[in-house]
């Protein structure tokens, strides 16, 4: 089912029109896995009824948001507008990418820069690597931050309280047999991230997956973004990825930070 619910009124306030939330959660029923659903799948991923359901999509057809017929649906090109006007104002991404290329080359491996949007990280920036096979990562791509290196230093970033406000409604999934079990394992990863200013996660996402990541500041020192690599675990060890692939990011992060000073 689509995370977060889709709520009521009374748990948003009086401005809350639940009618607008029932259509970004038709919306964001679609991903990866499932980018075609019949009505009775979006209505079951949404929680909706099917009449509910129904109304939403053909309303989303209409708007040219959402194609399809009596045998499925599926979004169309057009949903890229709703996060273009967000991309082309955000300058960190086209900062980021000469960067992450000079990574990426360095180490032969996937570089990233993700953002945190509540309880996940939102790829905005990304080159891709041919032999990194396990997991499917576009721009725009979610996770959840505390199964993902990115993640960790994103929210060794915030500030006590608002740290303490997001484990408060955290649920932790077990992803795979290394996954961060419990709030106060996690809180510790995150105090170990912020006191070495970079995280290492090992298979906790996915198996055979492991990445490391450091925080990008801006010049308030406000922690806007991480910056990552993500290597196969087959191919290194954490030791390995510590000796030689983080100081590699670290170097990365001081000069996305340096060219971020350039432009104000």
């Amino acid at each position: 089912m689509v995370e977060p619910p889709i709520g009521r009124r009374e748990d948003h306030g009086p401005h809350f029109v639940q009618s607008v939330a029932r259509a970004l959660a038709v919306m964001r029923s679609f991903t990866a896995a499932r980018p075609r659903q019949t009505l009775a799948q979006v209505a079951r991923e949404t929680g909706l009824d099917r009449a509910t359901a129904r109304r939403l999509l053909l309303t989303l057809a209409d708007l040219g948001y959402v194609a399809g017929d009596s045998r499925g649906f599926e979004l169309t090109p057009r949903v890229l507008e709703l996060g273009y006007a967000y991309l082309s104002g955000l300058s960190l991404p086209e900062i980021v990418y000469p960067h992450l290329r000079k990574l990426a080359g360095e180490l032969n491996e996937t570089a990233a820069l993700a953002v945190l949007d509540g309880d996940e990280i939102v790829y905005v920036a990304l080159v891709p690597s041919t032999r990194l096979a396990t997991v499917r990562i576009n721009i725009g791509t979610r996770f959840k931050a505390y199964a993902t290196s990115m993640g960790r230093v994103l929210l060794a970033g915030l500030s006590p309280a608002e740290l303490d406000v997001s484990l408060s409604s955290l649920h932790l999934e077990t992803r795979t047999d290394r996954t961060v079990r419990t709030v106060d394992m996690l809180r510790e990863e995150i105090d170990k991230a912020r006191a070495q200013g970079w995280a290492l996660v090992d298979s906790e996402l996915e198996h055979g997956l492991r990445g490391a990541a450091a925080p990008v500041r801006d010049r308030a020192g406000r922690v806007v973004a991480a910056a990552n690599v993500s290597v196969h675990a087959g191919r290194t060890t954490p030791e390995l990825v510590e000796r030689e692939y983080v100081p590699a990011i670290l170097r990365t992060v001081r000069m996305i930070e340096a060219d971020m000073m350039g432009l104000h």
